[in-house]
């Protein structure tokens, strides 16, 4: 457990393949959601092979702020290799692994790090409503966390994505894990600890 609950270092970790167009907008809403929450925070953005601009527009924000650390994938490797080495490389006390594509509302962070702060090693976000998402893909959410429930070993939260808070005991376990075709929110779960959900 992360000794300092009061001002914790935080990494944020974002994946990003062809997200050209989300990287200011991103960035602004993740600078306001930090701002105050903590003396010292870093975001990793990891650039899983883009074909876009993605990668320059990235590389020009870690010109502008030390704050950003960029790392570039040789190719598309896909969303759990890029996660995996975006969290490979955060140095903080507690981790936030999010998307980029704002889905996930960042100004969520700080009510996370409340949570942790009372003691609870992960925080992950529920999403209460899929208002906006098609008939089709809120029909395959509900099937696969039904197939996923009835399959797996462990219980992995409906309607919870990659979006959460993770101690740093936390994620040296994830690391000490050799598997290579990862299912993240499966390996989420599976590792344990005292977690909560935030809606």
């Amino acid at each position: 457990m992360t000794e300092n609950r009061a001002d914790p270092f935080i990494s944020v970790v974002v994946p990003a393949f062809n997200e050209g167009e989300n990287v200011a907008a991103f960035y602004e809403a993740v600078c306001t959601a930090l701002e105050g929450l903590a003396s010292r925070w870093e975001l990793i953005c990891v650039d899983d092979g883009s074909r876009d601009d993605t990668f320059e527009r990235l590389t020009a924000l870690r010109r502008d702020d030390e704050r950003v650390r960029v790392i570039r994938l040789s190719r598309n490797f896909g969303k759990e290799a890029a996660l995996t080495a975006g969290l490979d490389h955060a140095q903080g006390d507690v981790i936030v692994p999010i998307d980029i594509d704002l889905q996930d509302p960042p100004e969520l962070i700080g009510d996370m790090v409340r949570l942790w702060a009372e003691g609870n090693d992960v925080v992950y976000a529920t999403r209460t409503s899929r208002a906006g998402e098609t008939w089709l893909k809120r029909a395959t959410a509900r099937a696969f966390y039904r197939v996923i429930g009835r399959v797996a070993h462990v219980s992995i939260p409906a309607n919870t994505g990659d979006f959460r808070l993770m101690d740093r005991r936390v994620l040296d376990t994830l690391k000490e894990l050799k598997e290579t075709h990862r299912f993240m929110k499966g390996l989420f779960s599976w590792v344990g600890y005292r977690q909560v959900s935030l809606p």
